[in-house]
């Protein structure tokens, strides 16, 4: 795929690479402070991938980023350094085989990445590297052991900051600016797929702002550069020598697909994890579902944007400062909110105590309100946590509002409607489409999406529906699948 490309800049490789080599200098000269940055970088141009730029830029990284080995005490269901568990059919031969010395717990070990931000010794990986972990060791390039102590961590970014102390010399990779990343630009990632530590891979910035069901934050960066089991927590890097994310996904069915949090993300809840130990995010208390263009149509919107508001939590911010079911937020401290996904994220960004104004759009007419908002709490995240419940049957679901109901023929505004289908999913082999309202769920009425997750987590193989379509009333039999 690059052949060509790298023949056409044959005359100037050499320039790159020593325009690279200057930037790296400069970052480490750079005034102290918690991350280091490479002052002007965002406003230079991009460096293309050459066989030349990626060895010298891995060679300069490659110090700063640590392969972290966990280890987990797990409580025995079956036989430890064994392919068996307790559902294996020969669970019953290892329990006699072991008689009364069964064991009862056992270690097991886990690897991800880790990249040194700070000459301290702090260190930036994933959350589910550390997740539990009973003992941490670092392992620097050049084969040192460190034992390490966790900071501060946050599941819903997937973000953890943990520390070793008594390292000299440590190399340190300099934070970039993730917004200014543009989607084709050269990366490479450096981590330690597998156990193989230090690997490096190239590739580009396929896209930005990728939604996939990790959290209620989603805002990943999408790479080709190739991501593998134990690259979790590594950095994805411009050609810069920038950190521009943390790599944290994988799609197991794809290749050349993967994910990263964006480094100005991981910037704000390292700075709370550092003074805190946890982050603390705005809560406004409102539902939220994406505007369609049908729904842009039924509610006189020129264009598709904006965060439909499907539900206001009763006693909460959104409702003391006025905000309703079916208003549509358009702007928020007049930025326009041109993805629904965009609101959550704001408004987490904001400290509780903070004032801040909505331009909405309500039956036709564009109004402006101002809330306070308030402190997330653990119990309020289902508001903007990913639907498992949905993601397990294949399909997308919205709370009925009276513009729904009107644009679907209903007399009244009921049920949850269905937005999108998975065609490999549970809910299109029963024959559900999309715009079919869910009334029932096993012949209780489903009143808001909250009933219908309540009634899914009850773990019941065989769910039956009563459907909303076309003016009548039918039950559809779905087969939940099974979590893997």
């Amino acid at each position: 795929m690059f052949g060509s490309f790298i023949r056409t800049l044959s005359p100037v490789k050499v320039i790159i690479a020593v325009v690279v080599a200057l930037s790296l200098q400069a970052a480490s000269a750079y005034p102290a402070q918690f991350w280091q940055t490479i002052p002007g970088s965002e406003a230079q141009k991009p460096i293309p991938l050459t066989n030349e730029t990626v060895s010298g830029l891995a060679e300069k990284l490659r110090p700063a980023v640590v392969n972290i080995s966990v280890t987990h005490l797990v409580k025995s269901g079956g036989v430890p350094n064994t392919p068996f568990s307790e559902n294996d059919p020969f669970g019953d031969f290892w329990k006699k085989f072991y008689g009364e010395n069964e064991p009862k717990e056992y270690k097991k070990k886990g690897l991800g990445s880790g990249v040194i931000i700070n000459k301290e010794g702090y260190i930036i990986t994933n959350n589910h590297v550390i997740q539990k972990a009973n003992d941490i060791t670092v392992i620097l390039h050049n084969k040192k052991q460190y034992q390490a102590k966790v900071i501060g961590t946050d599941v819903k970014t997937d973000i953890a900051l943990i520390k070793i102390d008594g390292a000299e010399g440590l190399s340190v990779a300099p934070l970039g600016d993730s917004d200014s990343v543009k989607e084709g630009e050269s990366v490479i990632a450096i981590g330690n797929p597998f156990g193989l530590s230090a690997t490096v891979t190239a590739g580009i910035v396929s896209a930005k702002g990728r939604v996939i069901g990790a959290g209620p934050y989603d805002d990943f960066i999408q790479t080709d550069a190739s991501i593998n089991p134990g690259n979790s927590g590594g950095p994805l890097m411009n050609f810069h020598g920038e950190v521009i994310g943390i790599n944290t996904a994988i799609i197991a069915s794809g290749q050349g697909i993967g994910f990263a949090v964006p480094v100005n993300l991981v910037k704000e809840v390292v700075l709370q994890l550092k003074e805190k130990g946890k982050v603390t995010r705005g809560w406004l208390g409102v539902s939220i579902q994406e505007v369609t263009p049908e729904l842009a149509k039924s509610f006189g919107l020129k264009d598709v944007t904006g965060a439909l508001v499907s539900n206001v939590v009763a006693g909460g911010p959104a409702e003391k400062a006025g905000l309703k079911r079916g208003d549509i937020i358009l702007e928020m401290d007049g930025k326009v909110i041109k993805d629904f996904h965009d609101l959550p994220r704001s408004v987490a960004a904001l400290s509780p105590g903070e004032k801040v104004s909505f331009k909405m759009l309500r039956e036709n007419k564009e109004e402006k309100i101002t809330a306070v908002v308030e402190e997330l709490k653990d119990e309020a995240v289902a508001e903007a946590a990913p639907k498992e419940a949905e993601k397990q049957l294949g399909m997308s679901l919205q709370q009925v509002t009276p513009a729904i109901a009107k644009e679907l023929g209903m007399k009244k505004a009921e049920g949850i409607v269905v937005t999108n289908i998975d065609v490999n999913g549970p809910a299109a082999e029963a024959g559900l489409q999309r715009g079919d309202v869910i009334l029932e769920v096993n012949r209780k009425l489903v009143n808001n999406l909250n009933d219908f997750r309540e009634a899914v987590q009850k773990g019941e193989k065989s769910l039956l529906l009563l459907i909303y379509r076309n003016g009548s009333t039918l039950y559809f039999s779905l087969q939940a699948q099974e979590k893997k």
